[in-house]
């Protein structure tokens, strides 16, 4: 008896191997074109301002992870960290991060997977290693004492709530939100992102199944496109774009399945998003989090879409108010 049990467990094993399999080699990436996507024009057309210090950051396995420093007013300053959306590196930040200098340090990293000379572009060595990234930053460059908070911006959001939920949250006293990428399945989505996401969804079904069974061989392979305009890949930061994630990668940069739990364990916050968010659906925020935490401010910004959010006076004027308090 016990003999057929464990046969037939080898055979749903198998099964679900093969299974996972078909899916996986059924779907590959292909061109994305950028028909319907984010509004890139806002920002391709935006001031262009000096860039802040660069830096290094050394990781736990040994990698320099590059990023921009803003040295603060002084050691009483909060220590603001700025993550990135997807596709795009810690330049997004520039000109906010340099405003906000009266008032807070401020470091913005490239992730792991991004920026100007990713060692890897759109990858990381394993589910999770982002939140261990920023672990490592707080850990080299936050003072004893001092405040730390952690903003994020769409998939950058994303990350800072599953921080939140993960091994490391208790590292952050508080959390900006600006227009957060919370789930697939979250009342917040529109479809595909509002056509920026191209999910590969034979694939990510088929690693799914093999992750539930443990098995990551083949995580690094392709999950999902963005459709990065063709204005931003031909100018002159088109060499910075990341087009496409790994299905580790892609996991890293969001809250965990069960993306409510890592809500419910944020810190206080503050939730921005624009009027005119092109990916989110920006009155379903409150309600969405809220059912999970009631440690969150939310605010509108009205004329804003979800990339022009980032350098709209009204949330610099958010944020310095959360900082200065």
């Amino acid at each position: 008896m016990i003999w057929k049990v464990i046969q037939f467990g080898g055979v749903s094993i198998l099964m679900t191997f093969v299974i996972a399999l078909v899916l996986i080699v059924s779907q590959r990436p292909g061109m994305v074109t950028a028909d319907k996507t984010l509004a890139f024009a806002d920002v391709l057309s935006g001031p262009q301002v000096a860039r802040p210090k660069r830096i290094t950051i050394a990781m736990r396995d040994g990698a320099l992870l590059p990023a921009s420093h803003v040295p603060g007013p002084g050691s009483a300053a909060p220590l603001l960290v700025l993550i990135h959306g997807s596709g795009w590196h810690g330049q997004q930040f520039d000109g906010l991060a340099t405003r906000l200098g009266d008032v807070a340090e401020v470091i913005v990293p490239d992730l792991r997977g991004h920026g100007y000379a990713p060692k890897v572009r759109g990858d990381v060595a394993y589910i999770g290693q982002l939140e261990d990234d920023l672990a490592d930053l707080i850990r080299a460059r936050a003072k004893p004492g001092q405040k730390v908070v952690l903003g994020g911006h769409s998939s950058g959001g994303g990350l800072v709530i599953r921080f939140a939920g993960g091994d490391h949250g208790a590292m952050m006293d508080q959390a900006i939100l600006m227009a957060p990428f919370l789930h697939h399945r979250a009342p917040t989505m529109r479809p595909n992102s509002g056509g920026w996401a191209r999910p590969l969804l034979r694939r990510i079904v088929g690693l799914s199944m093999l992750n539930m069974a443990r098995i990551h061989w083949l995580d690094h392979l392709t999950a999902i496109q963005f459709a990065m305009p063709e204005a931003v890949l031909s100018g002159p930061l088109g060499h910075t774009a990341t087009t496409a994630y790994s299905w580790r990668l892609n996991q890293s940069f969001a809250p965990r399945g069960q993306w409510g739990a890592d809500a419910g364990a944020l810190p206080p916050f503050l939730l921005l998003v624009g009027a005119e968010d092109e990916a989110f659906l920006p009155d379903e925020f409150a309600p969405s989090l809220g059912a999970h935490t009631d440690k969150g401010r939310y605010v509108t910004v009205a004329a804003a879409g979800h990339l022009g959010l980032v350098d709209a006076p009204e949330t610099e004027a958010a944020i310095r108010a959360i900082l200065s308090d």
